[in-house]
């Protein structure tokens, strides 16, 4: 008999996402993998509570990739807070494109608002904690629970932006798929946009003059 080979984490990816392709379904079980590729079962459990956990370890390690190569790029934390985000996007989708044969198969199979959202619940998590870094711009209430509730409104509106840009990178049939990060593109910029504070702090400053002055004139 063969030697058991001595796997790791992204081995465990590896073969789930081969088996995924090349059978049209998910493995059966971690003994059919472990069987499949000479692996000991019990080493799959090292890494996996169960085979369920595979597919959303999969979603988490895309995301973990992706701000990985960001932290490694010496240009990254120079960027503005819209070049920052959009870095992240087009690094997100570029390593998602180099999966895109298991992620269309995957979604294949699924309902995109529930099978698919929940394999990204982590990713989502992440992903807010990333938006909370980048302290991004807004107008200071000076009202703690309103501040709160801006910040976790922005981080909510930024996610499904990131949905929707994932169901435009699913159904994008262009070569290169071009079209999704020219979507991307105008999505963030359209998005900072309507975050933008300038405008109206200018108006709230006009309104306070025009208050005051009013007062004076009276």
């Amino acid at each position: 008999m063969a030697r058991k080979k001595k796997i790791n984490k992204e081995d465990i990816y590896t073969f789930y996402m081969n088996y995924y392709l090349e059978n049209g379904r998910a493995p059966s079980s971690a003994f059919e993998l472990a069987k499949l590729h000479n692996f000991d079962e019990k080493d799959f459990y090292t890494f996996f509570g169960n085979l369920k956990t595979v597919e959303k370890s999969i979603f988490d390690s895309f995301y973990d990739q992706t701000l990985l190569l960001l932290q490694n790029s010496e240009d990254f934390e120079s960027f503005d807070v819209r070049n920052k985000l959009l870095s992240f996007y087009y690094t997100y989708f570029e390593i998602l494109t180099a999966n895109r044969s298991f992620v269309m198969a995957l979604a294949s199979k699924s309902t995109f608002k529930y099978d698919l959202l929940k394999l990204l619940s982590s990713t989502k998590r992440k992903f807010s904690f990333f938006v909370q870094r980048l302290e991004i711009d807004k107008f200071d209430l000076k009202d703690t629970k309103l501040d709160k509730f801006i910040d976790r409104s922005i981080e909510e509106s930024l996610w499904v932006q990131f949905v929707v840009c994932f169901k435009f990178w699913l159904d994008d049939e262009s070569a290169s798929l071009e079209k999704t990060d020219i979507f991307i593109e105008k999505s963030v910029n359209t998005g900072f946009d309507l975050l933008n504070v300038k405008p109206l702090r200018s108006i709230l400053d006009l309104g306070k003059f025009l208050y005051h002055e009013k007062i004076h004139m009276n």
